[in-house]
């Protein structure tokens, strides 16, 4: 049963010209002073999810964005922010590139910002798509295997380190400690200081290819997924593998239980208003993610996913994208309606998590959390 809903907002600045016909996605070069606007847009979402009865504001990881698409270089430092600012939402990373930190520097930040927010911050994991930022922290993006590889290691030695009272770990990539002498000893084991107070610590990732690989690695380590602007034919059938995934490694979940479904979304009078209203700014979202394959509204787009290959900005539409449900567009009863019936098919599935693409202003950003609050959120409440 649906009872959770949240939001995403992944970091950007208030954009002119958006759309396939406006401004190029390299030809956009923005200075400081306006960069620095997502934090009050991330403020002014805070307040309003917090006012509206949202469970979680989700922020997004990124770095060198100079054209003002993903402007958030740190979540938790931000999280702390937003807590203090509000009083009961949560503020969720969706997500930490991991490959862009070492692990028990990510680790302790997010320690910290667990105790200093009472445990209103939701750790997430990525391994990142954006080359720029990866390779010039020096780690690997090109190579999508060694890019994984790394990734699951530095996951794993995050996991012993929020849970061991102490540990050592020996791996391709990490000796930690390392075995030097400290204060007359031979080191051989570290503590993380400090540990997140709220343990086990809940994990999510993104599902963004369904590979059998990342499946079993999540459900290994029990973490949770979030399946988010996605073709409907694709959510199908990774909603099943995940819950097969997990019964591999002894859980039984209810098909839907430990998920978030995220769609895109505008509410208007009719669809047709909707999708006029929403169009440029999902024109946009496309020039920004096609380059860099990460567009899932299709088999053709899942493919080019897994294989990181990039796709045309043209190679979807909205109108495609509100048929497949990756875009919700119309009235909210409409909206309801869908809901329910994603609610029917997927028993074990509670919290649905909603967005806009890159560009869309702040204020019709507030303006549709307000709506889907008061329209669509009450027909959810027990």
């Amino acid at each position: 049963m649906i009872t959770r809903f949240s939001t995403l907002y992944v970091g950007h600045i208030e954009l002119e010209r958006c759309g396939l016909a406006g401004t190029p996605a390299d030809d956009r070069r923005y200075p400081n002073e306006r960069l620095v606007e997502v934090f009050d847009t991330a403020v002014a979402l805070a307040r309003a999810a917090d006012t509206l009865g949202y469970e979680t504001l989700w922020l997004a990881e990124h770095h060198f964005q100079h054209e003002g698409y993903e402007c958030i270089p740190s979540i938790p430092m931000l999280a702390v922010d937003l807590a203090h600012r509000t009083e009961r939402v949560k503020i969720g990373c969706a997500f930490n590139v991991v490959p862009a930190w070492h692990p028990l520097r990510l680790a302790e930040d997010y320690a910290v910002a667990d105790i200093l927010t009472k445990g209103r911050v939701v750790f997430g994991v990525g391994r990142g798509y954006h080359t720029r930022e990866v390779e010039t922290f020096g780690n690997p993006m090109l190579d999508a295997e060694a890019n994984r590889e790394l990734f699951e290691e530095q996951v794993e030695i995050i996991l012993t380190a929020f849970r061991e009272e102490s540990f050592s770990h020996r791996g391709k990539h990490y000796t930690l400690p390392p075995e030097v002498p400290y204060r007359g000893y031979p080191l051989k084991e570290i503590t993380l200081v400090p540990r997140p107070l709220r343990q086990p610590v809940e994990v999510w990732q993104p599902i963004v290819s369904g590979s059998a690989r990342g499946l079993d690695f999540m459900a290994r380590h029990r973490i949770k997924g979030v399946i988010s602007a996605t073709a409907e034919e694709l959510v199908q059938r990774w909603v099943r593998d995940y819950q097969e995934s997990a019964r591999r490694h002894d859980r039984a979940l209810q098909l839907g239980e430990d998920l978030i479904l995220g769609f895109r979304m505008c509410i208007d009078d009719t669809a047709e208003r909707a999708i006029q209203r929403a169009r440029p700014y999902f024109e946009e979202h496309a020039k920004v993610m096609a380059p860099l394959g990460m567009l899932r509204y299709s088999e053709e787009h899942a493919r080019a996913v897994a294989a990181r290959q990039p796709q045309s900005p043209t190679s979807a539409t909205l109108e495609n994208g509100v048929r497949n449900r990756s875009w919700l567009c119309g009235p909210s009863g409409d909206i309801v309606a869908y809901l329910k019936d994603v609610e029917r098919r997927y028993p074990g599935l509670d919290h649905v998590m909603i967005g806009w693409a890159i560009g869309t202003p702040r204020a019709v950003m507030v303006e549709q959390l307000t709506r889907f609050a008061r329209e669509v959120m009450p027909a959810f409440r027990p």
